[in-house]
């Protein structure tokens, strides 16, 4: 089934997901130091929520973290003392993207992504989303423990240049967009939000996004759906697809 946006056609039937699933045991991906996410089977008394134990559905307890326990998409709430819900501002979902692979480079004692790799993967191109894949590429990515590891991330002025190029969603295959350990700065987050001046409530960043291999550089249009969580960040599936020749 192939639907028309703008002048451009995309194929529904062949999606490209690029979420990490969520799983109830230590191979999910984690980060900050907190516990594995769980999948359990509710238990009230003598009741257990299993078809094998003797129930009649399967009814589970899920409890996890969605900044730390995979793909999340997160809205300026995520560091403002006031509340913002991302369910509330993030209000279209489908959207112009460029996929770009970024290989970090020196900085100091990290890896990071700067102003001058997006400007040159970018150009003049203009894009509403951003997707940011990381060398190197390795499946691993998709049950790796991040914390005390200090991964790769974006310099604040890296943040600038997509608020300058008007990216209004960036996606990254990494934890964070800022340094796991910063003092609480978060120059990127602050930076992509333009804290500081008009406030970007729109304007989304989503983490621990898995990029195959197979998907190639380039424009694409991207379906991000959240899951409808009144809260800062919700779990989230991002969905490229293919422009058809």
């Amino acid at each position: 089934m192939k639907a028309k946006i703008k002048n451009d056609f995309i194929d529904l039937s062949k999606p490209l997901d690029i979420s990490i699933p969520l799983r109830g045991d230590a191979s999910n991906v984690s980060a900050w130091y907190i516990e594995p996410p769980k999948i359990e089977p509710r238990i009230e008394g003598d009741f257990v929520g299993k078809v094998s134990e003797g129930a009649s559905t399967n009814f589970n307890d899920i409890q996890f973290n969605p900044h730390a326990h995979g793909t999340h998409t997160e809205c300026v709430g995520h560091i403002t003392k006031e509340f913002h819900s991302v369910n509330k501002n993030l209000k279209r979902y489908f959207f112009l993207a460029e996929v770009v692979t970024i290989a970090p480079e020196k900085y100091q004692d990290d890896f990071v992504i700067s102003r001058k790799q997006l400007q040159y993967a970018l150009g003049n191109k203009k894009r509403e989303a951003l997707v940011i894949r990381t060398l190197p590429n390795l499946k691993e990515k998709l049950n790796r423990q991040y914390s005390n590891t200090n991964p790769p991330y974006l310099l604040e002025q890296a943040a600038e240049l997509l608020v300058e190029k008007g990216i209004e969603h960036v996606l990254v295959d990494l934890p964070s967009v800022d340094k796991e350990k910063d003092g609480g700065a978060l120059l990127a987050h602050n930076a992509f939000w333009n804290t500081k001046g008009a406030v970007r409530y729109a304007a989304t960043i989503t983490e621990f996004i898995f990029v195959p291999n197979t998907v190639k550089d380039g424009k694409y249009y991207l379906n991000l759906q959240v899951a409808s969580f009144e809260n800062d960040a919700s779990p989230s599936r991002p969905v490229l697809y293919k422009i058809e020749d």
